[in-house]
């Protein structure tokens, strides 16, 4: 957790909005009948035309440039040729590189007419996200953010996965601090001024547990809910500043 210069900081603000853009992009082109293999292509081809690569691809053996989680994936989705059909939801994760630094966000798409439940569960999650950012202050603790984040989640009747959380991120795309979406408040690692760390809350329906499947040629594991209920994440990048913070991941 090395504090960033402002030349770092540049940076990553500049990582930030292009991996926002590249997922604004993206979800225009979200709809009945288009399959998250052509998302990915889509995402990849704008992140090469913005002089970025996507950190995914070839992470650990991961082999796309984007996630793409559908209801009852968690996360790390890989893409397919699987056409989304009326309903579905579908988180869409995405990582830019630029000039060495990282920018990662991720939000929730609709496909067609969803149900009131699938609303429900996306707009708690969008909540729970920025219940976490509303904790992102100096030398405030991941407990913090983690106790905010589980308080919202269990009063609007889901649960939060604890096994998977947000990290620190710079150069390195996961890095120190863990932040969890569960904690006690003053527990867990201090926030130090100038350092960035991703907010990305992922909550599901029930309690049941979560399983976990490997990827073909990958370290990487994607995750489901064991009942195949919903789930949903919404994810930014966020800068600690002196007096607060800074989302560098909003346009």
């Amino acid at each position: 957790m090395t504090p960033l210069t402002l030349d770092e900081i540049r940076k990553m603000e500049c990582a930030g909005q292009l991996a926002a853009k590249t997922l604004a992009n993206v979800g225009k082109y979200v709809r009945i009948g288009i399959t998250t293999n052509e998302l990915d292509s889509i995402a990849a081809d704008f992140v090469l035309s913005s002089g970025a690569i996507s950190a995914p691809l070839n992470y650990h053996g991961y082999p796309k440039s984007i996630c793409t989680s559908v209801n009852y994936n968690i996360c790390h989705g890989v893409p397919d040729d699987t056409p989304l059909k009326e309903g579905d939801i579908l988180n869409i994760d995405i990582t830019v590189i630029k000039d060495g630094y990282h920018g990662d966000t991720s939000a929730m798409f609709f496909v067609g007419e969803v149900s009131q439940e699938a609303k429900t569960i996306c707009a708690v999650a969008a909540e729970a996200m920025q219940k976490g950012i509303e904790q992102v202050l100096p030398h405030a603790t991941t407990g913090d953010i983690g106790f905010a984040i589980n308080k919202y989640v269990m009063k609007n009747g889901f649960w939060v996965v604890k096994e998977i959380g947000g990290h620190g991120i710079g150069k390195v795309f996961h890095d120190d601090p863990w932040v969890p979406s569960f904690g006690k408040k003053g527990k867990g690692d201090e926030l130090i001024p100038w350092i960035c760390l991703t907010i990305e809350p992922m909550i599901n329906q029930t309690a049941a547990p979560i399983k976990e499947f490997p990827i073909a040629g990958s370290t990487i594991k994607y995750y489901e809910t064991e009942d195949k209920t919903l789930s949903a994440q919404y994810e930014h990048t966020v800068l600690v500043t002196d007096t607060g913070h800074q989302v560098l991941t909003l346009l």
